[in-house]
């Protein structure tokens, strides 16, 4: 499918995409007999995630230019250094321990996830996980020398694999495409103390770039379209809107404002929407620290 991408000029507009063979990896994670003992305990209908611990948390970035994998061959992902960057850049400024991992293979992304899962997180508000790199269908994602699901990521810090980050955000970026389908788009003319259960799956929420079977594209100079618009959305309104409305506000973005640029008329004028899923309970407001 990535024989286009060798057409794209620079300063146009590539995808993050590559044709999928079956079978991935799934993670497996321990279980704690069905109790879960979160770190802290808030008011059940709390409207807002306590966001004034001693730390924001951790940010990790696993960032993708180039691979090699087995019987597959997957484009370098030009732009993806300016993604990295601004996103680093831009959650340092709301205090989270940024660390960026780049081309990391498939166990040593495993090995870091089990490390980070395994910390203390009392003194934290939550953590975020950033993956850029090429995808399929079926929320698949690639690591530097393989494929694996996206589930291997987040089912290490479920409640139960991850005790301390029970009951507070776990928040996951994925610059990837997630299929082969391209948007045509359509014209428009304008005429606390209380103690209950924790779901294992509450509180997480998934930024996805685009929604599934679909393309998401990326700027070869300038970056993907999601991720520099997230940032900007996040330096502008960080403090000021919650997470997810500001979300709502970066999908505004990319689906109005960007359309893509190619030599290849199969790829050019295409659109792009992102999806964002959330088991949040709460709102999720970043604090002036």
């Amino acid at each position: 499918m990535h024989g286009f991408t060798t057409m794209f000029n620079r300063k146009q507009d590539s995808s993050d995409t590559r044709r999928m063979p079956h079978g991935s990896p799934v993670a497996s994670g321990s279980q704690m007999n069905g109790i879960i003992r979160p770190a802290y305990v808030i008011d059940r209908y709390a409207a807002y995630y306590p966001m004034n611990h001693k730390h924001r948390g951790m940010a990790l970035i696993f960032s993708h230019n180039k691979y090699n994998v087995r019987n597959i061959t997957l484009p370098m992902r030009e732009g993806s250094a300016i993604d990295s960057k601004r996103l680093k850049e831009t959650l340092e400024l709301f205090k989270f321990d940024v660390k960026l991992y780049q081309d990391f293979k498939l166990e040593e992304i495993k090995t870091t996830l089990g490390q980070v899962s395994s910390m203390n997180h009392s003194d934290s508000d939550c953590i975020l996980i950033a993956i850029l790199t090429h995808g399929e269908d079926g929320d698949i994602v690639y690591a530097y020398d393989d494929l694996y699901d996206l589930s291997l990521v987040w089912s290490f810090f479920t409640a139960d694999n991850c005790p301390s980050l029970a009951g507070r955000p776990k928040i996951l970026l994925i610059q990837a495409c997630r299929g082969n389908r391209l948007d045509h788009g359509v014209k428009v003319q304008k005429d606390g103390v209380a103690r209950y259960s924790i779901p294992t799956h509450a509180d997480f929420l998934f930024a996805y770039a685009t929604i599934p079977g679909f393309m998401a594209f990326r700027n070869t100079t300038e970056g993907s379209w999601f991720i520099n618009e997230l940032c900007k959305e996040l330096q502008e309104n960080g403090h000021k809107y919650d997470l997810v409305t500001l979300l709502t506000f970066v999908t505004q973005k990319v689906a109005y404002d960007h359309e893509s640029v190619s030599n290849v008329p199969e790829f050019n004028m295409r659109k792009q929407t992102p999806c964002i899923v959330s088991m949040l309970t709460r709102l999720l407001l970043f604090n002036v620290v």
